[in-house]
């Protein structure tokens, strides 16, 4: 089956499960089937498939941006050797996203969460490189670790008998071991959405090929948590929604901050999905998961193409991601371009755009609630660092005169990369409005006049910052040893590459050179097999000796030992 066969299955299962999502969103229907697997004591072991209006909703977005990735890969990968090993890999991470949306008890949750971990860093290490190979480990253990967690919340939840958590989270919701289970699938899934402090992973996994990215930060790997935590937000306690909800803010404002002292143009949009991935935690811990969900498949949407976009001119620029590199790409790539700023435009929820409808209740209902300043103020200033960073995006790619290579020729044509965009193009002018009406029913929100105007402050000083850093080098323009530590610091997140991944297997590493060293080179080699090679080499040289050199020794000694044969 060749890829345009995939495309054309894949669009039209999209069109199916988006009318039965809508269907069963205005009917309230469920479609549930549970096959028994096994019976162990009193344990009863299920596959169930869970097809309600979310699943069935995030499924269609899934295959449609999947359908345009792999309709964009047939010309950004065409000249790779191992093309159909690319696009089959691509099949097994869209296969296990879908098995783990369905999936509402935990033992078929891991069957998809496990795939999505393998193949996630059999796609980042494609290009067999070392940096490939480094950010694929990175990749792999930090996941293991919410893997693990995922298996240990398995094993307590046997003590309800029952691994189908969707039927009873509401009524366990205090008991003793929900606690810990709760705690086990959080940790679970800010592994996988890159929470801090396992941060690290998520830029370093642009190692991968673009088309990969853009399906990674979109609607798969990174989502994969939040989805989780929406089927299992019946069950977290007040406590620990609050503890998730401080994390999930801080990451949201570590992330802006790195993405405006970055100059890779994949790691600012991935330092932009991890600050979006802090917005749609936040405003699931605070109690309103519809709105996490509606934010989730819009941001999906607009990210895909953001990473597309990026992908086309990255792939006519020799593959150069530096941003200092890519100035007058409007005047190239004019399509390209567009469709890029119209998603930068959704992404810093410019009115009107998809973005604007999820981003601008989300602020507005933080406004209504009743939560501390800091958390509040974080927001505004992440928001304001959203439209810094596209700014200064804006700045490099359209202001600047071209910077590139004298010696190329870039001309934008269409082909199968722009079929694929224009056909999310689409469902990103659209999606908004629509979904807004279907999933978030219309209501007034009432709120101070000053807080009405705060977004817009921040937002203007967002853009002030974007672009006074963008024309004036704000934050490169001394070279003294200060202000190159304080960009190093902030644009490496923080140092959460040494703190999450380089410390924590620092002391393993140090303590297994000094065992290899002291114990396997040292003391057990001088006194283990070594000693006794030695031992039994010096015998039987001496033997060798008495059997050559001393025949009457030898002699000898069989002659004593012929007196106690028949002594005794």
């Amino acid at each position: 089956m060749n890829c345009l066969s995939y495309f054309i299955w894949m669009f039209i299962f999209f069109i199916i499960t988006l009318f039965l999502s809508l269907n069963f969103l205005l009917t309230g229907g469920v479609f549930l089937i549970e096959y028994k697997l096994m019976l162990i004591n009193s344990i009863q072991f299920n596959y169930v498939i869970l097809l309600d209006w979310m699943s069935l909703m995030f499924i269609s977005f899934v295959l449609l941006i999947s359908s345009s990735v792999i309709i964009y890969s047939m010309e950004y990968m065409a000249g790779d050797l191992n093309f159909y090993r690319f696009i089959y890999l691509v099949m097994m991470f869209v296969m296990s996203m879908l098995l783990m949306i369905m999936s509402p008890s935990l033992i078929s949750i891991l069957l998809g969460w496990d795939g999505l971990g393998l193949v996630s860093y059999c796609l980042v290490i494609y290009y067999q490189n070392e940096s490939s190979s480094n950010a694929g480990m990175i990749t792999f253990l930090t996941n293991r670790v919410g893997d693990v967690a995922l298996l240990m919340s398995i094993c307590w939840m046997i003590n309800y008998g029952s691994l189908n958590f969707t039927q009873y989270l509401m009524v366990v919701k205090n008991d003793y071991y929900m606690i810990y289970i709760s705690f086990m699938v959080m940790l679970a899934c800010i592994t996988k959405s890159a929470q801090i402090p396992f941060s690290s992973w998520l830029p370093a996994a642009m190692a991968a090929p673009t088309p990969v990215s853009s399906l990674v930060h979109s609607s798969t790997l990174v989502t994969a948590g939040v989805y989780l935590t929406i089927r299992f937000f019946n069950g977290f306690s007040s406590f620990l929604m609050y503890l998730m909800l401080m994390v999930s803010v801080i990451t949201m404002f570590m992330s802006g901050l790195g993405a405006n002292f970055e100059f890779d143009l994949k790691k600012i949009i991935a330092l932009s999905t991890l600050s979006q991935l802090g917005l749609m935690f936040s405003v699931i811990f605070m109690g309103e998961f519809k709105l996490g969900f509606f934010h989730l498949i819009i941001h999906a949407l607009f990210k895909a193409l953001l990473f597309m976009c990026a992908g086309l001119i990255i792939h006519n620029c020799l593959d150069n991601q530096d941003i200092r590199f890519l100035g007058g790409t409007i005047n190239s790539f004019p399509l390209t371009s567009s469709y890029f700023m119209i998603c930068n435009f959704s992404l810093c929820g410019l009115p009107f755009m998809s973005g604007f409808y999820s981003k601008d209740l989300i602020i507005e209902f933080y406004s209504m609630e009743e939560f501390n300043f800091f958390i509040y103020l974080m927001i505004m200033i992440s928001v304001g660092f959203t439209v810094s960073y596209s700014v200064r995006l804006f700045y490099y790619l359209y202001n600047k005169d071209k910077t590139f290579f004298s010696l190329t020729y870039q001309k934008e044509q269409w082909g199968m990369m722009l079929f694929g965009m224009s056909l999310l193009m689409v469902s990103v002018l659209l999606s908004g409005s629509i979904f807004s009406w279907f999933i978030m029913k219309p209501f007034l929100v009432f709120i101070p006049m000053f807080m009405k105007l705060m977004v817009l402050i921040f937002i203007f000083l967002g853009f002030l910052m974007g672009l006074i850093g963008s024309q004036f080098y704000f934050y490169y323009s001394s070279f003294s040893l200060n202000n190159l530590m304080m960009a190093s610091f902030l644009g490496s997140m923080w140092n959460m590459k040494l703190i999450s991944t380089y410390w924590v297997i620092k002391i393993p590493i140090f303590f297994s050179k000094l065992t290899y060293s002291n114990y396997d080179q040292g003391w057990f080699e001088y006194y283990g097999f070594n000693s006794m090679k030695k031992l039994i080499l010096f015998t039987n040289l001496i033997l060798q000796k008495f059997s050559l050199v001393y025949m009457k020794i030898f002699l000898l000694m069989i002659i004593v030992i012929f007196i106690n044969l028949f002594i005794l």
